[in-house]
């Protein structure tokens, strides 16, 4: 089978003369990267879905926003991540102009929710603990309100390109899809540039301000001396802790690919090696596996559930502790005045 061709913006990524932007064995060795990164993905955020719904204690409110991130990342692991494994292997997108659209369209509708979930996410912390509004009960209804949210607001930006509003392309070494930063088309630039700011800069400044705000409310009760409720204090410490890693390691993975996209967009005669301008994309579809091992190791409730299930019903030696996570959960979903 010969390669598909439809690459008018992967000319970026070759090299002077026109060569393949990696030789057969660097194809090979991005497969194996990403079937390293997209197994444990597919299997770790499968089990975030499937324990939550097998046991209730579980399904409290504050944790939707987690089990729909984990939907997002297998969505993103199912699409991106395995599509890469595939067109690696064979060194070359094999599934034409329509596969293109379609695969592009998918990884960034999942990739968006689940970057808007990880603000949905700090701002339910900050509201929970910090207590904004004063007296209120985070609800089911809310919960499901900005899940609901968090697809729509997706959908709404990665919908314009199968309308002519910007366009999905071969990206990196031209294994896999996503919104064209590279044409001058001066109507895919407003794209792209729109795009940026809705889907990257607003959710990474709403989570920003949000823990910004919640780092400070919880540093000022670690300053009091004698708290009735200390342990409630200690548990919203540790979710907060845990909520603040989930996010730095999505920025962490994300932002390259964001930056080199500007990037490309502000200079599109700058000249990318082939490894520069892949390793984003895929450093930034390998995020998919590090929320849920966050979220099933920091958790001692949730790992009560998950470590046994991924074992195959082994218990495995466990600390029979109560988890931190009922305390905060009982005492957050009931919030006081300040």
């Amino acid at each position: 089978m010969q390669p598909s061709v439809f690459y008018s913006n992967a000319s970026s990524y070759l090299g002077p003369n026109g060569e393949p932007p990696l030789s057969r064995t660097g194809f090979i060795i991005l497969s194996i990267i990403m079937a390293l990164f997209t197994g444990p993905a597919i299997i770790l955020n499968a089990t975030v879905i499937i324990v939550s719904l097998m046991h209730k204690q579980l399904r409290q409110p504050l944790n939707y926003a987690l089990v729909n991130m984990a939907v997002a990342d297998l969505g993103t692991a199912m699409t991106g991540g395995v599509l890469s494994v595939v067109n690696n292997a064979q060194g070359y997108f094999s599934l034409g102009r329509t596969g293109c659209v379609m695969e592009g369209f998918a990884v960034s509708l999942f990739g968006i929710t689940s970057l808007c979930t990880v603000a949905l996410i700090a701002v339910e912390r900050m509201f929970v603990i910090c207590k904004p509004l004063g007296q209120m009960t985070f609800q089911k209804h809310h919960a499901l309100g900005g899940i609901a949210l968090s697809w729509l607001w997706s959908l709404t930006w990665n919908l314009p390109p199968l309308f002519g509003w910007g366009r999905y392309e071969l990206e990196g070494v031209g294994t896999s899809c996503a919104p064209d930063w590279h044409s001058r088309d001066p109507h895919n630039i407003s794209y792209i540039l729109a795009y940026f700011a809705v889907c990257f800069a607003a959710p990474f400044a709403i989570i920003v301000a949000s823990y910004t705000k919640l780092m400070w409310t919880l540093h000022q009760v670690s300053k009091m001396a004698c708290l009735e409720g200390g342990a409630v204090a200690k548990g919203e410490m540790k979710v907060a802790s845990m909520v603040v890693l989930m996010v730095l390691t999505f920025m962490i993975s994300w932002m390259p690919y964001a930056s080199l996209a500007m990037l490309v967009v502000y200079d599109p005669n700058v000249e990318i090696h082939p490894l520069v301008g892949t390793v984003p994309v895929y450093l930034a579809k390998s995020s998919t596996v590090y929320n849920p091992i966050i979220y099933i190791y920091l958790n001692k409730q949730f790992r009560k559930y998950a470590v046994p299930f991924l074992l195959c019903g082994r218990e495995p030696l466990l600390d029979d502790e109560e988890s931190d996570m009922v305390t905060t959960t009982e005492a957050s979903n009931k919030v006081m005045p300040s």
